[in-house]
């Protein structure tokens, strides 16, 4: 049987889709059913987790490594992207959401991001909605933090820095979109008055 997984060493951070990042504690055999079993140990320190994966599961289990500089530059540049929300039920798009965020794909976490985010504050967010953009921001701050060798709330700072941003320079071309189809609006009808 080929193993196609990735090998990961005692210390690397990886990025368990459900769980966020984690690292390599160690690698241990254990005897299972009569076979010997290798299995990763995996730390999760925000969440005072331990998780176990077998070395052969650990490609369809979705571990992987931390992404690549590139790829964060992919989910950065999404979050600076116009929201995309889509006129369906709440109940369906917090299931898409959730899905997003536990896919484990920093450019899927950054669309729930900003997809969530609003322009002035959050209090014209639900209380559900608040729970999951919280998850996408921590998740995604977890890996910006170790990628670039930061400190989780600096990543968070970082990311609200960039959502803000966004946020304002869409505010901005929404209420000139209004301010210009009323000027519009206007000549047109001083165009009918003469």
């Amino acid at each position: 049987m080929i193993n196609d997984n990735i090998d990961f060493k005692t210390g690397d951070y990886v990025v368990y889709p459900a769980h966020g990042v984690g690292q390599i504690e160690g690698i241990e055999t254990i005897k299972a059913g009569g076979a010997e079993v290798r299995l990763y140990n995996i730390s999760f320190e925000k969440d005072r987790m331990r998780l176990k994966v077998p070395v052969m599961k650990a490609g369809p289990s979705g571990l992987r490594k931390l992404c690549t500089g590139d790829r964060l530059k992919d989910a950065l540049k999404t979050l600076k992207g116009r929201a995309r929300i889509r006129r369906t039920m709440w109940s369906r798009r917090a299931q898409e959401y959730e899905l997003k965020i536990n896919s484990g794909d920093p450019v899927a976490i950054a669309e729930v991001l900003r997809d969530l985010k609003r322009s002035n504050d959050d209090n014209e967010q639900s209380y559900s909605e608040r729970q999951i953009y919280q998850s996408a921001l921590e998740r995604l701050a977890r890996e910006v933090a170790a990628v670039e060798s930061i400190g989780e709330d600096k990543a968070t700072e970082q990311l609200e820095d960039i959502l803000g941003k966004a946020a304002k320079a869409a505010t901005k071309k929404a209420q000139k979109a209004v301010e210009d189809k009323v000027a519009a609006d206007a000549l047109e009808e001083e165009k009918q008055a003469a």
